[in-house]
């Protein structure tokens, strides 16, 4: 079978985030290059990312907004493509955006519009971009030879932006693990990260009865807290919170949850131990009727304030307060926002993105071993790790 060959000086491999930012900004460098994805649209977990609003960066981002195996890696790309320069290539390109809690800026006409953007910034810019192309093998090392069918592309420079494992049903795949592995690099191992809990037994129950309902706590894991809402569901506990501390939980882990975050549920009950109130209705005050239920477990419901022990108070307390619940597991990768783990950043120069011991290769965005918080954080790294490699590719 006859193969045809095309030379480019860049081929970056994924149609994403932070593919196309790289592409982007190398082919305003004057690099002639090419986008190869098997997906059949360009930018399809832009397009449904913060509910379809995309939720594209944050105003406060920071090192300490990520989780890796090599915590300083991502300083030099934050450092020399922040926030405020993305902000700034969506404002002169017309695109509205808002802030909403905690500093995070989504688009105000939809996600569609970065996505947009991108695309048409590839094609003005000169960018190849070819859909729907499954790649059966990539080979070489400067050249680096892909193989798509039959065709063959080569180029001096190869990125890998291919993402991870989360969220399939966007496209997501471990091809990125595998070439790297190809490469002799080493892959901290993937897992499910801003991801729902799956929680069984009396705990579980508690959830499922809870179904729907959500309420802003404080939960802990192996020393990380975030305040948020936490959101019950048939089969756990979802929510931002529970997002949140997914990135730094680990099978086995125990979660400490305090329901009444900046109250003191016992001091409260001895400040009005002279009240002949229900118990379930003072805890009524501060939970849903529900809630305020299965807290109790059905004990002392109907016990006035005035006649609740100190050990009982005590307990009540604790419950509220400190809620130790210990997950069978996650939802999986089908339910994941983005996985943890990924290339290893030790054998990736942190300036460029380039592979240390094989140069041309370089990889950005989620493959990476990089996860940001829940607020923006993860596209913000697709954007700056795509632009470090654009200056060098």
């Amino acid at each position: 079978m006859n193969q045809s060959v095309f030379k480019y000086d860049v081929i970056i491999l994924g149609a994403g985030a932070s593919g196309l930012y790289c592409a982007m900004h190398a082919a305003r460098r004057g690099r002639k290059v090419l986008v190869l994805d098997h997906s059949e649209k360009a930018g399809r977990k832009i397009r449904v990312s913060g509910g379809g609003k995309c939720n594209f960066t944050n105003l406060d981002v920071s090192a300490g907004n990520y989780v890796s195996s090599n915590p300083h890696f991502v300083k030099s790309a934050l450092a020399r493509h922040n926030q405020w320069d993305f902000i700034s290539f969506i404002s002169e390109a017309g695109i509205e955006y808002e802030e909403r809690e905690d500093g995070q800026l989504f688009t105000v006409q939809g996600a569609g519009m970065i996505a947009g953007l991108l695309v048409s910034s590839c094609h003005r810019a000169g960018v190849e971009t070819l859909m729907g192309r499954e790649i059966s093998s990539v080979e070489g090392a400067g050249p680096f030879s892909v193989t798509s069918g039959t065709q063959v592309f080569e180029a001096e420079s190869l990125v890998v932006a291919l993402g991870s494992p989360a969220w399939p049903q966007v496209g997501a795949s471990p091809l990125g693990y595998r070439i790297a592995e190809q490469y002799g690099m080493k892959i901290i191992t993937p897992r499910p990260a801003l991801v729902p809990f799956s929680i069984s037994g009396r705990d579980g129950r508690f959830c499922q009865d809870l179904s729907g309902n959500s309420l802003p706590v404080c939960i802990s894991c192996d020393g990380r807290s975030f305040s948020g809402d936490l959101l019950f569901t048939h089969k756990g506990l979802s929510g931002p919170a529970a997002l949140q501390i997914s990135n730094y939980w680990r099978r086995g882990s125990v979660l400490e949850i305090d329901l009444l975050p900046g109250q003191n549920i016992s001091d409260l009950l001895e400040e009005r131990r002279t009240e002949n109130t229900g118990l379930q209705n003072f805890l009524s005050r501060f939970f849903t009727r529900k809630m305020a239920g299965l807290l109790l477990e059905d004990q002392d419901a109907e016990t006035p304030v005035s006649q609740l022990t100190k050990v009982r108070r005590l307990a009540l307390a604790e419950r509220i307060h400190s809620w130790v619940v210990k997950p069978q597991g996650t939802e999986g990768f089908s339910k994941a926002e983005v996985a943890a783990g990924g290339v290893d950043t030790n054998a990736v120069s942190s300036k460029t993105m380039e592979a240390t011991a094989v140069p041309g290769l370089y990889f950005t965005g989620e493959v990476l071993d990089v996860t940001g918080w829940l607020g923006g954080y993860n596209l913000q790294w697709a954007w700056s790790s795509g632009y470090a490699a654009a200056q060098f590719v």
